[in-house]
């Protein structure tokens, strides 16, 4: 069997796709890598595994992944989000690379954003995966998935937008949800299937992988708020653009109808997901 690299495994997506290996690419065999077995920013230390190991795919997920701990250490950022990839890349010159990138690559005014849209972040996050895109296409044997809002069960039970609301209404707090703030949020696992297959038909390029719904974050909430009705959940609408902080990009939902004409099944949207799957782990 193929030896498959999967960074970030710990990490929402990360650990989807170490879990759905065995169904969706059963002729791989996957080596999640966490920061405790090897620390992406010892290069030297990276460089020796891959000779060793030799693998034959990598599906980058490693990142600083918020708005806020990129503004809070750009540095860390930049050297996460840009420096490893640059360096999986390259080591990963001669073999098929899969990099998740984001849908904050886009400064949010227009929307529907299709994969030839310019990009023109606002923030650090947004700024390192418009870096790293850039290194990763010029390998025409590559491929960057860019998506949206992800949610499911992660291992740190905080790294979906579905755990930090519930974790929120757990602990009897309210949310404050913007009216004005529009995303494509896709479970995990559709996100997982999705790169799996790209995978096994051997796709390169870039490709948008996310929910088939727009969405704001206050009709997000209320999805959720009817889903969990046992925590008394609490939201009142806002505005984003009167929210405090850094910038936010208001509408960077993402047209995906390049990876919908590759998939075998589509892409769902969020209401038809939750509606399909009442008990799915969510």
């Amino acid at each position: 069997m193929k030896l498959a690299w999967i960074t970030g495994a710990n990490g929402l997506i990360g650990n989807y796709l170490v879990q759905t290996a065995p169904r969706f690419a059963p002729h791989w065999r996957v080596r999640a890598l966490t920061r405790d077995r090897l620390d992406l920013l010892g290069f030297d230390a990276v460089r020796r595994e891959f000779q060793k190991g030799q693998p034959q795919l990598i599906i980058h997920c490693a990142a600083v992944s918020t708005i806020a701990a990129a503004q809070a250490n750009p540095d860390l950022a930049r050297r996460v989000n840009v420096d490893v990839t640059a360096l999986l890349a390259g080591l990963a010159a001669q073999i098929p690379f899969v990099f998740f990138s984001s849908d904050l690559v886009f400064d949010g005014r227009k929307g529907n954003y299709v994969e030839t849209d310019a990009v023109n972040p606002i923030d650090v996050y947004g700024e390192t995966k418009a870096a790293a895109e850039e290194i990763v296409l010029r390998n025409p044997h590559h491929t960057i998935v860019r998506t949206s809002l992800n949610g499911g069960i992660s291992r740190a039970g905080n790294r979906g937008f579905n755990e930090n609301l519930r974790l929120a209404w757990q602990a009897g707090q309210g949310m404050n949800l913007f009216t004005d703030e529009f995303r494509c949020p896709i479970f995990a696992g559709e996100t997982a299937r999705a790169v799996w297959e790209l995978v096994n038909q051997n796709c390169a390029g870039l490709f948008h992988v996310a929910g088939a719904e727009k969405l704001s974050r206050w009709q997000i909430g209320q999805l959720l708020a009817a889903r969990w009705p046992q925590l008394n959940p609490k939201i009142t609408p806002g505005l984003a653009e009167n929210s405090p902080g850094p910038p936010r990009a208001l509408d960077t939902s993402l047209n995906i109808a390049k990876v919908q004409g590759v998939l075998s099944v589509p892409l769902p949207g969020l209401t038809g997901w939750l509606a399909a799957n009442p008990h799915e782990p969510f």
